[in-house]
């Protein structure tokens, strides 16, 4: 209590000091004030926990400092003291935010109660607040690194839709961290203190992804030996994250529609149904849209799975941020391995800028790792990246037409730092034409 501050404002000097006495025998730091102007300057020199003020003062009254202590100090509790006739006014002050009112003559010991009462309240506000702080801490939400204008078109996105509870599907080419993004949208949304339970739907065979998401009884199948919980289950209060959701079965989309309007499910041999409230966010490299089309896609699954949809660009179409991930993954695995944290030459940079990173950051990240176990010096060279020819580096994995004018058209505009004019007049096209390109291939301007 000795570090707990109290202000008391009262115009009645045999209040004050009453008052201040009774508190310091409690053990807490009291100061007092005469008036509204005097203990506004006090709150300047530090903040109070609690503050007592007389409802009724010349100048300024209790209503009009509560305001403005208001907006000095949000966190401060305010006690109104009220001579009985005027204790509609002190409702008043509770309604404007006022934590409780004492009617005079104050009685030591109701006042001493409702003191202590706060300030269990607040502490207990205090340690949740740093339980949550150490929840997040110790989550490790990995940092997402990226300042071109496609990233920060992703941060905004994270941003927007964290705090909703609606399903998300997060598109992009292996290696460009989608489940990154997904912890992100996790770590920043109401349900950052339950778990995010991810399952890799395209590594899992489908015989035993029902079992994985779904769970089973004793003796669903040989060799189910005990009952086991499903994923959904896992995910309950938290986040389901299903990554290449693309590659399940008909009959598992089936079932996980159900899931999703439901919220209900029944474990594999089992007959009791088991809910689980759980947010659902999904990512996959391949073009659903075309699925749908295909019917390998249900289009039902898919309009409820795509209520809000991110789409993380390749890293080759975010060259600025090269640099900024490659210094970033050097400093992790320098504190990893128990290394001095080696530089970037520019030689090297310039490589790692002008490769086109078919396996995206995923690539670049092992190719720093490599970079950091094999190189000797206090500097990464270009001797170190385990890099292809410059044959291989110029030239796209995909040789098809249109891949190769979506390359050119790229660089094109690269080189003329995003200028439609200036890129449709070296191209050789109207501005119109360059703009259809652009919008067919994903080159945002």
């Amino acid at each position: 209590m000795r570090d707990r501050k109290i202000l008391i404002v009262d115009d009645e000097l045999s209040v004050r000091q009453s008052l201040q006495e009774w508190f310091r025998e409690d053990g807490f730091q009291v100061e007092t004030a005469a008036d509204g102007n005097a203990a506004l300057k006090m709150m300047d020199a530090g903040p109070f926990d609690i503050i007592v003020v007389d409802l009724k003062m010349p100048g300024m009254d209790g209503i009009t400092l509560q305001k403005r202590v208001r907006e000095l100090d949000k966190s401060a509790a305010i006690i109104i003291l009220t001579a009985f006739a005027s204790v509609e006014t002190a409702v008043e002050a509770l309604k404007l935010g006022a934590y409780d009112y004492v009617t005079k003559p104050v009685d030591p010991d109701d006042l001493s109660n409702l003191v202590r009462n706060i300030l269990r309240e607040k502490e207990l506000s205090e340690e949740n607040i740093r339980l949550k702080e150490k929840v997040s801490e110790l989550s490790g939400l990995a940092p997402i690194v990226g300042k071109s204008p496609k990233m920060k078109r992703v941060l905004d996105l994270i941003d927007t839709v964290a705090e909703t509870d609606s399903t998300v599907v997060i598109l992009g080419e292996s290696g460009t961290g989608k489940e990154l993004i997904a912890r992100a949208i996790h770590g920043k949304s109401k349900r950052r203190f339950f778990p995010i339970v991810a399952v890799n739907c395209g590594s899992i065979p489908e015989s035993l992804l029902e079992s994985e998401l779904f769970g089973h009884e004793k003796g669903a199948f040989t060799g189910a030996q005990y009952r086991r919980k499903g994923k959904i289950e896992l995910a309950d209060g938290g986040t389901l994250f299903l990554d290449e959701i693309g590659d399940i079965s008909p009959k598992m989309q089936i079932d996980l529609l159900r899931v999703l309007e439901t919220k209900r499910f029944t474990r594999l041999g089992g007959n009791q149904e088991v809910t689980s409230d759980f947010r659902l966010i999904c990512a996959t490299n391949r073009n659903l849209e075309k699925l749908v089309e295909d019917g390998i896609f249900r289009e039902d699954l898919y309009y409820r799975v795509n209520v809000f949809s991110v789409p993380v660009p390749p890293l080759r179409e975010r060259r600025e941020d090269v640099p900024l991930l490659a210094e970033h993954f050097i400093e992790r695995y320098a504190r990893a391995m128990g290394k001095a944290r080696k530089a970037l030459s520019a030689q090297a940079e310039s490589i790692l800028v002008d490769y086109r990173w078919p396996g995206n950051v995923r690539e670049l990240q092992n190719a720093i790792e490599r970079a950091m176990v094999i190189g000797t010096g206090p500097a990464i060279v270009p001797e170190d990246l385990p890099l292809p020819s410059d044959r291989e580096i110029s030239e796209p994995a995909d040789r098809s037409l249109s891949a190769i004018e979506k390359d050119h058209i790229e660089r094109v505009l690269m080189e003329v730092d995003g200028n439609v004019s200036q890129g449709a007049k070296i191209l050789g096209i109207d501005r119109t034409t360059l703009y259809n390109k652009m919008k067919k291939y994903g080159l945002g301007r």
